[in-house]
């Protein structure tokens, strides 16, 4: 799908900001990137004009906050159902202690409940060991 059609179906107007950040989402479709990488892989942008763009996309269900214990926070493209209401990427992560990439395990959902007379909001579920590439390098 091109990007500009991403951008439009998320209600977003296309700017060459928000143009780059989503490129670079997708060339790590299935994985969180940090603030930082986005930033050093930018063509022209400031830190503020990132930090926009990566709120209004998180606002509009397009990307979601990973918290992967690193002490950096990062985020991952949501599935296509997420939107400004609701995001529905109620996943695992798994942290590589090796190439220290995180990646969204789509396949292990992270369902819990929360005691009674709790009320969840969220829940993050965060796997830590080698990634299967690592494995396979050593």
């Amino acid at each position: 799908m091109q990007i500009d059609t991403i951008l439009k179906q998320y209600n977003l107007r296309v700017t060459s900001t928000r143009k780059q950040v989503l490129q670079l989402f997708l060339l790590k479709e299935g994985k969180a990137i940090s603030h930082h990488h986005l930033e050093s892989h930018m063509d022209d942008s400031d830190r503020v004009t990132l930090y926009r763009t990566l709120k209004t996309f998180q606002d509009h269900g397009l990307i979601h906050e990973v918290q992967d214990g690193s002490g950096k926070l990062k985020y991952a493209l949501c599935h296509e159902a997420c939107n400004h209401v609701e995001h529905f990427d109620n996943h695992a992560h798994f942290y590589c202690n090796s190439c220290k990439e995180t990646i969204c395990l789509d396949e292990v959902e992270a369902q819990m409940s929360a005691p009674s007379g709790y009320q969840l909001s969220e829940t993050h579920i965060l796997m830590k060991g080698l990634c299967n590439n690592c494995v396979n390098y050593t």
